[in-house]
């Protein structure tokens, strides 16, 4: 019998390739050498010192108007401080008022109580004569006038002590506010700061030494601009004081029957300016402490209010407060005790000396001393009345 054809289809073989592997291989050896370029690459490029100057600078403004929020919160606090502390002792006093109303009434509920209530009739009936019962019916009708008052006195106390206690609680949310502004206030001064000394401690001699020797030609391009200043107010100066010999003279040639009924406002001024001159310079040498009003170390503010303090003359706490008291005055007009402030945002404040010059508590790790205006930027000036 005739083998039968099979109808099966032969099996077809598949090739089997590798390119996945090579793929893999391929990917390893650029993540290799990627690997191996990043760890060869060069560092990224360390900051010229001219722009660590900028950096440090701005990082100790940044710390100075830190320092500002900081006092103005400091002085916030003490204030709502004082205020809370004032309404809880009005609390306490109006909680004994309240007692004694309270006490009052009970003293009249008691008394009820006792005598219980009888009707008048039956009062008149058992009284030991008529004129006796008259007696204490007018007694017992003054009487329930009194309960009246007792009642009213009551109500308007207990009305009183509940706003006092709510405006108690009130003011203690606000302090509660204020401290935590003053907390926050301190944690950036002393965040900009460390900052600050970070990258200064990054520094070698080497680069320590140009950075002294930037700050050195930035001091003394601030005094050639104080020294232009000198100048020009001597030429002011000398130009007023001619004008006013002349002006002398003139009237000598004239009638010559002058008043002299000067007020001496302007000698007073001088006075007091010179007196707040005088107590800056006595704080020469002492160091700066952000916050410190004296007598053993001062911010900026601290020391100008301390200065003119001494002259008989309260000056706000803050720059950004001082700024607005007084007359303003325009950097040629400057006269000794004079206000001048700086940066667009009011950070800093110096008590002008005369020549350009001022004596100021410029920042941490420094003392307080004399310096030219011109060493940062004015934002302007103003004098104290």
């Amino acid at each position: 019998m005739p083998a039968l054809a099979s109808h099966r289809k032969p099996r077809t073989r598949v090739r089997t390739t590798t390119p996945a592997v090579g793929l893999t291989t391929a990917a390893l050896a650029s993540v290799t050498l990627l690997s191996a370029q990043s760890a060869t690459a060069a560092p990224a490029p360390k900051p010229s010192i001219e722009d660590v100057q900028k950096k440090v600078d701005d990082l100790y403004r940044q710390a100075g108007t830190a320092t500002q929020q900081y006092n103005r919160a400091k002085e916030a606090s003490a204030t709502q401080r004082a205020k809370a502390d004032a309404l809880l002792e009005d609390v306490a006093k109006r909680a004994d008022k309240l007692n004694d109303a309270r006490r009052t009434l009970g003293a009249y509920a008691a008394a009820q109580y006792r005598t219980g209530s009888i009707a008048p009739s039956a009062t008149f009936f058992l009284a030991d004569d008529p004129q006796a019962y008259f007696d204490q019916s007018r007694l017992m009708s003054r009487m329930t006038g009194q309960q009246q008052k007792a009642v009213t006195d009551f109500r308007t106390q207990q009305a009183k002590a509940s706003r006092k206690r709510a405006e108690a609680v009130r003011s203690l949310e606000t302090l509660t506010s204020a401290q935590t502004t003053l907390r926050t206030s301190k944690q950036n001064v002393q965040k900009k700061l460390g900052e600050a000394r970070a990258m200064l401690s990054k520094l070698t001699a080497e680069e320590k030494a140009r950075l002294a020797a930037l700050e050195r030609k930035k001091e003394a391009e601030a005094e050639r601009k104080a020294q232009e200043l000198a100048r020009q107010q001597a030429a002011a100066r000398a130009e007023a004081d001619r004008k006013a010999a002349e002006a002398a003279k003139g009237a000598e040639s004239g009638s010559g029957t002058g008043t002299g009924t000067g007020t001496g406002s302007g000698s007073s001024a001088t006075t007091k300016a010179e007196k707040a001159l005088a107590f800056a310079a006595a704080q020469i040498g002492k160091p700066y402490a952000w916050g410190a009003t004296g007598p053993s170390s001062y911010d900026c503010s601290g020391l100008t209010q301390a200065a003119w303090k001494a002259a008989g003359v309260g000056l706000p706490r803050t720059t950004w407060d001082q700024v607005k008291t007084g007359t303003r005055i325009a950097t040629a007009d400057l006269q000794p005790g004079d206000l001048v402030f700086f940066y667009d945002d009011i950070s800093h404040v110096g008590i002008y000396k005369g020549d350009g010059m001022m004596i100021h508590a410029p920042k941490p790790g420094a003392n307080v001393r004399e310096e030219s205006i011109y060493y940062m930027p004015i934002h302007g000036s103003v004098r104290p009345s």
